[in-house]
Parts: C-alpha cells; structure tokens; sequence
C-alpha cells in the first residue's frame, strides 16, 4: 500500500506535465499558423504590388471603339514593360493615358468613403481596375518616323507609301473616312480604333498640344489577352503579316 500511494502523486505530476505541454503545444501551433498566415498573405500582397508595378496590369474596356476586337466591358490584361523593355511595333492593342484633351472633362462623381477605400486597396493591388475611365486603349499603327495618310478618293490608310489591307477592323469600317497626312515624331505613336467610324482616335485630335500623337510616356502597356468573359477570351495578336510590306521610315 506504500508504493500504491507513491505511485498517485507521481501519476498526478506526469499527467499535470502531460497537460501543461498539450496547451503549450496547442498555443505554439496556433502561433505558428498565425506566423504562417501573415507571411503568406504579406507575401502575396508585395508580389501583386510588384507585378502590377513591373509586369501586367488589368484593365476594362468601357467603350466600344476597339469592336469587334474588343466588346464593352471585356477585361484585358496588360503587359507594362512595353514600350520600354519590348518596343511597340505597329498592329499592337496599347493602353494609355490621355495625353491631353483626349477625354475632355472627366465627371467627377463622390463615392461612399468605403467604396473609395475598396477601389484603392483592390486597385493598388491589380485586383480590379477603378481608373480604366481614366485611360484609352487603341491599335498602333504608326512608329516613329512614319509617314501615316489617307488619300482624297482612296479610304485606305498608307504607311510609308505603302496601303494596307486591315483585317482587324468592324465589319463595315472603312479604314478612314477622312483625309490627312503625318509624320510620327520620335517617341510617339500614331493610334486608331478598329471601330473606325465610332473611334475619336489619334486623326481627331491633330489641333492638340499632342498633335494626335501618344507620346511613349504616356503608354501603359500592351494589350495581350482578354481575361474575361471567359466566352471572349483570346490572345491579342498584332497582325504583322498587315505590315511586313512597310519599308522602315
């Protein structure tokens, strides 16, 4: 009966170790989860910042001057290292900024506070994109250097003496309706929409500071794919056969 009643304290302490251990166990393994959790999420945030910042960006399309190519409110994804790691070449879908006048006056509407809040926090971190009103998305068509016309009598739109024949364009789009004559400056871009008749592209804006040119500062990126709806989804491609005749200026 001695050592029986030995054994209980004994019995008592191993079970209170037992105990003691399970519930620091328990609380390391939360902690560790938690840990774990935060580096996670942290580390997915700083990479989304870093790949909206330096590789892709996502955008809406809210009108329909890039039809049939791309339908109002289609979603498309942006590669923004170009122009100035991949140079733009003629026939590529490019988002920018407006380079003044572009847009007009934008209305200003006031937002709740926490819808403002939503948009920064979603847009900051690509997952959605508030200011897509904010930019234009059209096809370059000439480079720097270029001498881009549509002739009186002739609707076609000639590169560097050369006409082309555009099979992105709407069905039913003449390639221009209007006469004129440019020559690219350096660093800039000559733009239209493949809706032609229904896109106030870069012929419309020629009285401009810009003289309808996007300047490479003002560029984006380049469209490379819709995203969604996934019944659009398609790869952006830039038509080179279009261009392969084109003399470089």
């Amino acid at each position: 009966m001695q050592d029986s009643g030995e054994l209980r304290p004994r019995s008592a302490t191993i079970m209170a170790s037992i105990r003691r251990f399970t519930k620091r166990s328990r609380k390391n393994w939360f902690v560790a989860f938690l840990f774990d959790f935060v580096v996670i999420v942290g580390t997915a945030l700083v990479l989304s910042v870093v790949i909206k910042a330096f590789l892709i960006r996502s955008f809406y399309i809210p009108s329909g001057s890039m039809l049939e190519t791309l339908q109002i409110n289609d979603r498309i994804i942006v590669n923004v290292m170009a122009p100035e790691v991949m140079p733009l070449e003629r026939g590529d879908v490019v988002v920018f900024r407006d380079p003044g006048g572009w847009l007009g006056a934008i209305p200003t509407e006031e937002k709740p506070y926490f819808q403002e809040l939503s948009d920064f926090v979603l847009g900051t971190f690509g997952i959605t994109a508030p200011d897509s009103d904010e930019h234009l998305v059209k096809r370059v068509i000439g480079l720097p250097g270029d001498v881009v016309e549509s002739r009186e009598g002739d609707d076609r739109v000639w590169i560097n003496g050369v006409a082309l024949s555009e099979p992105y364009l709407a069905p039913g789009s003449l390639p221009s309706e209007m006469a004129f004559k440019v020559t690219v400056p350096a660093d800039s871009y000559w733009v239209m929409g493949d809706n032609r008749q229904n896109s106030t592209d870069s012929r419309y804006h020629q009285d401009l500071p810009s003289g309808g040119f996007v300047n490479k500062d003002y560029v984006v990126g380049r469209a490379i794919l819709v995203s969604w709806p996934v019944t659009n989804w398609i790869f952006l491609e830039n038509f080179s056969e279009t261009f392969k005749d084109v003399p470089k200026p």
